[in-house]
């Protein structure tokens, strides 16, 4: 009995150890956690002391990184040739939405941008940009992209770019991110406030949705305490967004890749939880400077069919940068209507469509 009592109590003595063990790793990562915080603030700057009431602005506009070119030398050679201010648009496309490819390329040869890059994920791809005189990049062969970038559907190819821009970003590029469902009606560059890690386009449909409002829940069996106020904002489109060559944006694209990697997940869903969920206990959360782009320049096919089609002054006096086609899976007959609209001056051209999808 004695021996069976030892033995019991070495074993909960060894679990013990281990939670000691644990525990304290636990507390040397957050006092790391610490003083890599401040050593990031030293690094910054010198402190200084807080100026008078109403005077006082936090840093917005985090450094950007130095380039690395060692990276990806090939890249680096495409980059310098066609980059204009070190910015690009870079776009994934494979065979399957090579029919929306081919509208969205010819809205950026009328607009005349020449910084845009398409990022080819199939032999296809690589051969309709050489016959039609289009800047492409192809990766060196990567099992885990290849095996998506040569088969998957819109959705599937959507969650490839947060492995791909890595790259840019190190090699010291601003990158605007377009997926292929979007039509340039002008050139988004001269739209862009360049003050944050994070621009990106909305899902929101008018000014509470895009930009931010406070949802009141009512739970009548609280009484006195029945209102709780909750912040609420449609998520950023994760088809159009424009990141610079900071450590939080390629912190970010490493936080969306590792959650894609690991489980089937909506990438949008994931880039916004990582944008917007706060620190919290067993949790550090992403700290990101983000900006909401103008939702009638930077209109999605919602914001389009829903209200400004419909809407006189609307229709005849905004003019978008960009139309992206997110809400509607007729992508390719919304893409040519709004071309029709807005280029060719069909003023009927939008009228066909329903609000949503049949």
């Amino acid at each position: 009995m004695l021996k069976s009592d030892f033995v019991s109590l070495s074993e909960k003595n060894a679990e013990l150890k281990k939670q000691i063990r644990e525990l304290t790793q636990k507390l040397q990562l957050a006092e790391q956690g610490s003083d890599s915080a401040r050593k990031q603030v030293l690094a910054l700057g010198t402190q200084i002391k807080a100026g008078p009431f109403g005077t006082v602005k936090s840093l917005r506009t985090n450094p950007t990184i130095l380039p690395d070119e060692s990276v990806n030398p090939r890249l680096a050679k495409i980059l310098e040739e066609i980059a204009v201010d070190k910015e690009v648009i870079v776009a994934l496309a494979n065979a399957n939405v090579k029919a929306m490819l081919e509208v969205q390329i010819a809205s950026i040869k009328r607009v005349g941008i020449t910084n845009y890059l398409v990022v080819a994920l199939d032999d296809y791809i690589e051969n309709f940009c050489k016959e039609n005189d289009v800047a492409y990049y192809k990766r060196d062969p990567d099992k885990d992209v290849d095996t998506v970038g040569k088969t998957g559907g819109n959705h599937a190819v959507s969650g490839l770019k947060f492995r791909v821009l890595r790259e840019f970003l190190q090699l010291g590029y601003g990158v605007l991110l377009s997926d292929v469902d979007i039509v340039f009606l002008q050139n988004p560059f001269s739209h862009l406030y360049r003050d944050s890690d994070v621009e990106s386009m909305s899902d929101g449909h008018d000014n509470h949705t895009a930009y931010g409002f406070n949802d009141v829940f009512d739970e009548p069996s609280m009484g006195w305490a029945r209102y709780a106020h909750t912040m609420r904002i449609w998520v950023f489109n994760s088809g159009f967004f424009y990141l610079r060559p900071t450590i939080p944006a390629i912190e970010l694209l490493d936080r969306v890749a590792d959650r894609l990697s690991k489980a089937k997940v909506w990438d949008q869903a994931v880039f916004n939880e990582e944008l917007f969920y706060p620190s919290h206990p067993e949790y550090i959360a992403l700290h990101a400077s983000k900006r909401v782009m103008d939702m009638y320049e930077f209109m999605n096919s919602k914001v389009l069919f829903k209200t400004v089609r419909k809407n006189h002054e609307l229709k005849k006096k905004v003019k978008p940068v960009i139309v992206h086609v997110n809400y509607h899976p007729d992508k390719l007959y919304r893409m040519q209507a709004v071309v029709e609209f807005y280029v060719n001056g069909k003023q009927d051209a939008l009228d066909s469509f329903p609000d949503g999808s049949e």
